[in-house]
């Protein structure tokens, strides 16, 4: 009995043990199962990601691109699809046919792709010394779209990595994604691989999509795995803007194994920046494929034929917004001007917001909200140079110097400014409301040197400066110093102001001073080594001459070509009208200045470039890119490469007009209200309508 106890317990332990045992093996089928389901749900998450960040899968892209064009697509994408038609070319010249699918199912041209495969190389302003292109395109989206940089300049390494986001950010507006949510501090779609020569650092990781199709072989729509811009500038560690910086930039590419290579190699910062402005222009979106396009091949040399090439806007007239200024440097930085020559205060307003002195825009703002804070003006500097793009600040003295001076006797500082709002105006200043500096007051030297150097330290160092000399009117100052010499008084004013900005510039004198030209630039007291006069007046003016027989350089901004605020109508009941007529861009592209003035070569060396001109009595932020663009462009070309041209007055070729309004285009595909240059259909026909 005791033995068959014992014989059914040890049955028991035995039967507990497999039990023990099957549990185990159950437990272990078990996880091998969740391990599997983790692993499929692994790799299918990887798949997703993979596919979410190729073109095809890209959600904004998909929803924004399938859906039915409605108006308010056509509103918000500004280049609408045209699905109708299709291009061919013929004689380096698009032809538009119908466009019907039919058995054969022939793909539809698009106008830009065909454009930008038929005749010359299609970029603003056109490259100066070679450019080749293949007739060979290759389709890809700005997630292939990296960085490799080479330079062993860590500043300007980091300070072109700024660059090349805001380059990817437009990359993606142009192919119409959703980039609202990444801004260019994010821009991570791009990878970014450091060559440095001075240290070897470990390349960063690249992207994930990357790495899931080199494992397991697969390729991402398009014809391109990658995009790689490689970025070289050895010789330069320059950031600081000057005229002497070098700006050129050469441009290549090579293609194999499904990876496009451009390499930009430039001196300095600044010619790397031109060369990405340009290689934005090599790209395009085709919206049969709702790819972006680029050539397999391109060789680009370049370099600019003039020092400066600026645009001024007046913000005294009427107040404009940081992002309408930011927007406009934008697009002098695809256009390549370089100066950005801000007319800040003048004597309707005085917007500025001085650290030293605030009671200037308490007394001179159109209101609180229509003023600049320093922060304001640091970060337009900060945005002007990511695009290559300098910030010339100017407090024009000492006439249009009126709102915002008149605080003075409250503070025991005097009369700052005289003649202020004064009637009849005409008598006593070029515009309404007069006001002109005292140039006998010490305060008035004093509050213009507080100015310069604010204006100098939110600008950063740099080689000139713009002191304004516009308009003075003697009338005004005869009725308080009737027995001066009055030109003298203005010499003295104007040579007092240059040393106090020299004080303001940590006692060193910048080595160009700019000035606008009157019947006082011509009075040989300031010294022609530093002083530069910036001429407004007639293209067939004396002066013209003047200045450069008595050896000072120039920028030209004539008055008959490139002031575009005229053509408006008069908007005072007295005095001389309004400027007219209107310049339209083929007056800009066309006036050169040192043709029409016959300029022998020692002259011509005087000639540091041109500036256009935005006065905005007429002009307030709704009009402004209108006005400004692409007018503005049409300068930039003749600044920049400066063709010749042949043909008559006011007359350009067919291929300059293709070029201009594929770049007019391009400028509205990122937000910039460019003016039309002619009816769609023409734009749609070229060669028809010219």
């Amino acid at each position: 009995m005791q033995y068959k106890l014992q014989y059914n317990i040890r049955q028991i332990g035995q039967a507990q043990l497999g039990l023990r045992y099957l549990y185990k093996m159950s437990l272990a089928v078990s996880l091998r199962r969740a391990l599997l389901v983790l692993l499929s749900g692994a790799i299918f998450i990887l798949t997703v990601l993979y596919w979410n960040q190729g073109v095809i899968k890209t959600q904004a892209y998909s929803e924004a691109q399938l859906r039915p064009h409605n108006h308010r697509d056509r509103y918000h994408f500004s280049i609408p699809v045209e699905k109708s038609w299709t291009y061919k070319c013929e004689n380096d010249r698009c032809v538009r046919t119908s466009y019907r699918k039919n058995a054969a199912n022939t793909k539809r041209v698009s106008f830009i792709s065909c454009s930008m495969t038929c005749g010359d190389i299609n970029i603003w302003p056109h490259p100066t010394t070679k450019s080749l292109i293949s007739a060979h395109t290759l389709r890809f989206s700005v997630e292939d779209v990296q960085l490799r940089m080479d330079s062993p300049h860590r500043e300007v390494a980091k300070q072109l990595k700024v660059a090349f986001d805001w380059f990817v950010k437009d990359l993606r507006q142009i192919q119409r994604l959703d980039y609202a949510a990444h801004t260019a501090e994010s821009a991570a779609a791009s990878a970014f691989v450091s060559e440095s020569t001075s240290r070897h650092e470990p390349a960063e990781t690249p992207p994930a999509a990357s790495l899931f199709s080199s494992t397991f072989g697969l390729h991402r729509a398009g014809d391109l795995d990658s995009l790689q811009v490689k970025l070289s500038v050895h010789d330069s560690s320059e950031l600081n803007f000057n005229l002497d910086n070098n700006e050129s930039y050469h441009l290549s590419t090579t293609f194999e194994h499904r990876r496009l290579v451009v390499h930009i190699t430039a001196h300095s910062f600044f010619g790397a920046r031109h060369g990405l402005s340009t290689l934005q222009q090599l790209i395009w979106y085709d919206d049969e494929d709702r790819l972006l396009h680029t050539y397999a091949s391109s060789l680009i040399s370049d370099v600019p034929k003039f020092r400066y090439r600026g645009l001024m806007l007046d913000t005294s007239r009427h107040f404009f917004s940081v992002e309408a200024i930011k927007r406009t440097i934008a697009a002098m930085g695809l256009s390549k001007l370089n100066r950005f020559h801000w007319h800040i205060t003048d004597a309707q307003s005085f917007p500025y917001v001085s650290r030293y002195y605030p009671e200037l825009a308490e007394h001179g703002a159109y209101s609180e909200s229509e003023t600049y804070s320093d922060q304001d003006v640091k970060e337009i500097v900060e945005f002007a140079k990511i695009y290559g793009v300098q910030v010339l600040l100017e407090l024009d003295a000492p006439a249009h110097a009126g709102n915002g001076w008149d605080w003075g006797p409250k503070r025991g500082l005097g009369e700052l400014s005289l003649c202020i709002n004064q009637q009849p105006w005409s008598f006593y200043c070029g515009e309404p409301p007069c006001g002109q500096l005292n140039p006998k007051n010490n305060h008035t030297y004093l509050i213009l040197q507080r100015l310069y150097e604010e204006f100098l330290q939110l600008t950063g160092p740099t080689d000139i400066f713009h002191l304004g000399g516009d308009e003075v009117n003697l009338d005004c100052w005869a009725q308080y110093f009737n027995d001066t010499d009055l030109r003298g008084l203005w010499c003295d004013f104007m040579l007092q102001s240059n040393a106090r900005l020299k004080l303001a510039n940590g006692n060193v004198a910048p080595r160009h001073v700019v000035v606008w030209s009157s019947a006082l630039t011509n009075t040989k007291c300031l010294p022609n080594s530093q002083f530069v006069v910036q001429v407004w007046g007639g293209s067939t003016w004396q002066e013209n001459y003047d200045l450069l027989d008595n050896g000072y350089n120039v920028i030209f901004s004539h008055v008959d070509a490139w002031y575009l605020d005229c053509g408006f109508g008069s908007w005072r009941a007295t005095g001389e009208a309004a400027c007219s007529p209107y310049r339209t861009w083929q007056n800009v592209y066309k006036h050169r200045p040192w043709e029409r003035l016959r300029l022998d070569k020692k002259r011509r060396k005087q000639v540091l470039g041109g500036e256009a001109c935005m006065w905005t009595e007429q002009v307030d932020e709704n009009q402004l890119d209108n006005r400004l663009w692409p007018r503005a462009a049409a300068l930039a070309e003749r600044l920049w490469s400066d063709p010749n041209d042949d043909h008559d007055f006011d007359i350009v070729s067919p291929e300059v007009f293709r070029r201009f309004s594929i770049f007019r285009n391009r400028l509205v595909e990122l937000g910039i209200k460019a003016e039309a240059l002619f009816p769609k259909y023409c734009s749609q026909n070229p060669g028809e309508c010219i």
